[in-house]
C-alpha cells in the first residue's frame, strides 16, 4: 500500500464525470487499498478516486466501523432529509452547510466484481451523497447552501 497524493481545489479533475470500472483485477485492489490508506493518514471518513486523480467510479468509506470500498455504485434510493456542516479532503479548511438525504441504499460492486446492496443512515448517508458526487464530477461546495465563515470554522473545531 501506498499514499496518494490528494488533489486540491483548482484541479479539473474534480469537475469530471469517472468511467466505470471493467476490470477488476491487481491494480484496482491496489488502488482501493491505496486510497484507504490514503483516507485514513489524512484523517478522512470517505475518498473518491478523482480526489486521488484517477476517473474511475471507485470510491471508499470509513466512519469508523471499517473500510467499505464502492466500485461502479449508484444510489437506488433515499428518504428523509438532514443538513449539516460538510468538508472535504480536496478542500482544505473549508466548510459548508449541505443538505443531504438522512437515508440512503447503494447498490456496488465489491474488489472482485461482486454486486452488493448496502444502506447508510445519518453520517454514513451523507459520505455516500458526498463521494458518489465526486464520481459525477460534483463538489460539495457547488451543493451547498453556504460556505462557513472562518469564525464559524473556528467555533466549530473549538
Amino acid at each position: 500500500m501506498a499514499l496518494r497524493n490528494i488533489v486540491k481545489d483548482g484541479d479539473d479533475v474534480l469537475n469530471k464525470k469517472c468511467r466505470p470500472v471493467t476490470k477488476f483485477d491487481a491494480r484496482l485492489a491496489m488502488l482501493l487499498d491505496d486510497m484507504a490508506e490514503t483516507m485514513h493518514n489524512a484523517n478522512g471518513v470517505g475518498l473518491a478516486a478523482p480526489q486521488v486523480g484517477i476517473l474511475r467510479r471507485v470510491a471508499v468509506i470509513d466512519i469508523g466501523e471499517g473500510v467499505i470500498e464502492l466500485v461502479n455504485p449508484q444510489i437506488i434510493a433515499f428518504s428523509g432529509t438532514q443538513e449539516g456542516n460538510e468538508g472535504c479532503l480536496s478542500f482544505p479548511g473549508q466548510w459548508g452547510i449541505v443538505k443531504r438525504p438522512n437515508y440512503v441504499k447503494v447498490k456496488a460492486q465489491d474488489r472482485n466484481g461482486e454486486e452488493f446492496t448496502i444502506d447508510g443512515k445519518e453520517l454514513l448517508a451523507r459520505a455516500f451523497c458526498h463521494e458518489l458526487d465526486h464520481l459525477d464530477g460534483v463538489v460539495f461546495k457547488s451543493v451547498a447552501e453556504r460556505m462557513l465563515t472562518p469564525e464559524e470554522i473556528e467555533e466549530m473545531n473549538s
